[in-house]
């Protein structure tokens, strides 16, 4: 599993958006209980938490120190340092395991066998990601082009997986059709710069050419938005949910 997100950690935490509670209540519908939930690669703790409303004990765990560090403190949760692929956890631990935004930096075969290690009999794997945000008609072409031509160089190879929504990564569960969600935040222009920041793509561009890209983007957008206004994004969710038979 890489670890592409610790320099922007802070920035991470600030501005990366939630996950709607009705994600959680589809998901809930097929776990049959509510003792332990596993949420691997945590980040900054955000789906961990949420978890933490419906489950007696809550495991998060992350490859990077510093997004932990990150991480708001939650009753019922349990941080530490793991990777997904080998954990300590105990065989038959889980009802649920979650995976935001990260399975594609996974080894897919050993991760899925720790899995079905780690979840009880019936137990539940949902995984997701997050496409790229959608604001308007004038604004998402220069998004779309910062992502795919100023900075599209520079995101990990692993990025496609992201486009094809986890279609081809194996899932060798009984898998559950899933309804389309959406997060939907409404956020300042300086928000939206710091979402863009928190981009891997954008801190290997800067690595890279000595500059940060972002501000160029920001000046095209900002003539298409009331600077004193927030404004309405949307960020499409796509999800695999499996049943560990």
């Amino acid at each position: 599993m890489k670890d592409l997100f610790s320099k922007q950690s802070d920035a991470y935490a600030k501005y990366r958006p939630t996950y709607p509670t009705e994600l959680f209540e589809f998901i809930l519908k097929y776990v049959p209980g509510r003792e332990a939930a596993w949420d691997c690669a945590t980040g900054n703790g955000q789906v961990a938490v949420a978890l933490a409303d419906y489950f007696e004990r809550v495991e998060a765990t992350d490859i990077s120190e510093q997004q932990l560090a990150q991480a708001e403190p939650a009753q019922r949760v349990h941080y530490q340092v793991s990777r997904a692929e080998e954990t300590t956890f105990p065989a038959e631990s889980f009802n649920l395991v979650t995976v935001g935004q990260a399975l594609h930096w996974f080894n897919f075969e050993t991760f899925h066998s720790e899995v079905k290690r780690v979840l009880k009999p019936g137990g539940v794997l949902a995984v997701w990601g997050y496409e790229l945000l959608e604001i308007s008609p004038e604004i998402d072409p220069l998004i779309l082009d910062f992502y795919t031509t100023v900075v599209g160089p520079y995101w990990a190879p692993e990025r496609h997986h992201i486009q094809e929504k986890y279609t081809k990564i194996p899932f060798p569960y009984q898998e559950v059709q899933v309804p389309v969600f959406s997060m939907i935040k409404h956020w300042s222009l300086e928000e939206l710069s710091g979402y863009f920041s928190s981009w891997s793509s954008v801190q290997a561009y800067k690595e890279a050419n000595g500059e940060d890209p972002v501000p160029e983007l920001i000046d095209q957008i900002s003539p298409l938005w009331d600077v004193d206004q927030v404004q309405e994004i949307e960020f499409p969710i796509f999800m695999r949910l499996g049943i560990n038979a």
